[in-house]
């Protein structure tokens, strides 16, 4: 009897100990307390997908919310720049319609209106639409051009496909314009047939669409008058 009595307290020993050294085995499913310096660390934001910030060095442009706006706007810039130099050295007669500034602006200026320009003619062209085509297959890409057109003004891109390319429709309307725009001096005006821009694009022919255009225009600081911007003297 005092021999099972000795192997149980001895049995009873060992099972104290096994359990207590269960008891500061970390359990596998236990989460490890936080050290000081990991709570203190920056939480980690996982990787999403965000629009990609507008570029502020870019004039305002109708479509910057665009995946591609901001490309556009820049080949906007560097064909006036290139081969549609002639729109800056022309002030059309109804620019006070477009950009009251625009006659006073330096080149830089006079880009960025062009840019504005065609981002809202865009709009109404082809809801900014790179792949768009109207009329039953005659116009192609952003500003809808005609491939015969785009011939006649000798674009590079002259197929309807290669217009549906937003860079290079974009390249071609300013070809078309350079040409357009000094021969009328003119933006949209109607007299014996529409001037200008108005020449080769409908939506600028409509009432209310080209005063929609020319509010969006009219709206940038660069094409506003100093005297519009300049701050109020107190009385």
């Amino acid at each position: 009897m005092k021999r099972l009595a000795a192997a149980a307290a001895a049995l009873a020993v060992c099972a104290s100990g096994a359990w207590a050294q269960a008891e500061m085995r970390p359990s596998p499913y236990m989460t490890p307390p936080m050290t000081q310096a990991a709570a203190l660390a920056p939480a980690v934001v996982p990787d999403v997908a965000r629009p990609a910030p507008r570029d502020n060095d870019l004039p305002r442009a109708r479509w910057e919310n665009r995946s591609d706006g901001d490309l556009w706007t820049r080949v906007v810039l560097s064909a006036v720049e290139t081969h549609g130099e002639e729109l800056l050295d022309v002030v059309p007669q109804d620019i006070e319609d477009w950009c009251p500034a625009y006659a006073e602006n330096d080149r830089e200026d006079r880009a960025a209106f062009w840019a504005a320009l065609l981002s809202t003619l865009a709009r109404y062209e082809s809801t900014w639409d790179p792949r768009a085509v109207g009329g039953g297959g005659l116009w192609y890409g952003l500003l809808q051009i005609y491939p015969q057109t785009a011939e006649f003004r000798k674009c590079r891109v002259q197929s309807g496909e290669g217009l549906k390319h937003g860079p290079s429709n974009l390249n071609c309307a300013i070809r078309i314009m350079s040409v357009t725009v000094p021969r009328d001096r003119a933006i949209a005006v109607e007299a014996s047939r529409w001037k200008g821009v108005a020449a080769d694009w409908g939506p600028i022919r409509t009432d209310w669409m080209r005063s929609d255009m020319q509010r969006y225009t009219r709206s940038q600081t660069y094409c506003r008058s100093l005297a519009e911007v300049r701050p109020k003297e107190r009385p």
